[in-house]
């Protein structure tokens, strides 16, 4: 599909109204796991109606309605907006440059679903309890010593933070000079 520009930059009002419905958020994720960013409206809501109801392939009566919300309602908007393009007369789909802008508000969960934030939180935990087993003299970990359980977290937090800021760098950047 050719690739439309849209010269004017996304608010913030704007981009949480996109994200403020579940199926519109859906839909720009399997956009961007999908190969070249394109699918057919067909496509689409198969795999949105798959991750609605957690069913493969999901009910008839399921991918039909969300065919025809993407087609009627969601697809309309976001391609207005200069986030997809959508052909409703080929019944095709792909995203824009622009939605790098709404990308950057979307917390992307990996396949394995486990985000950035819950990451973090579980490698504090476990350097905390780590900590504390050393403190309280279990065996195994009291060998290590204070200094080299806090150096070492300290180390995989700083690896863990250099690459998402190095993955994420060009939505960052994108945003920053916006």
């Amino acid at each position: 599909m050719p690739e439309q520009s849209a010269a004017a930059a996304l608010d913030e009002g704007e981009i949480h109204d996109i994200l403020r419905n579940d199926r519109r958020r859906l839909a720009l994720r399997c956009l961007q796991e999908a190969d070249d960013n394109e699918l057919t409206v067909r496509e689409l809501s198969e795999q949105v109606a798959t991750l609605e109801t957690d069913e493969d392939p999901a009910p008839r009566d399921k991918r039909q309605s969300v065919y025809v919300s993407l087609h009627q309602t969601h697809l309309p908007k976001l391609d207005k907006l200069g986030i997809v393009a959508y052909d409703s007369d080929a019944k095709a789909v792909a995203l824009l440059e622009k939605a790098k802008e709404v990308e950057v508000y979307m917390e992307v969960v990996p396949r394995y679903g486990l985000s950035w934030g819950e990451f973090y939180f579980g490698l504090g935990l476990l350097g905390m309890l780590t900590t504390i087993a050393v403190l309280l003299g279990v065996p195994g970990v009291t060998e290590l010593g204070v200094t080299a359980v806090a150096s070492l977290f300290f180390v995989v937090v700083m690896l863990s933070a250099t690459y998402h800021v190095y993955s994420q760098q060009e939505r960052v950047l994108f945003q920053r000079f916006r």
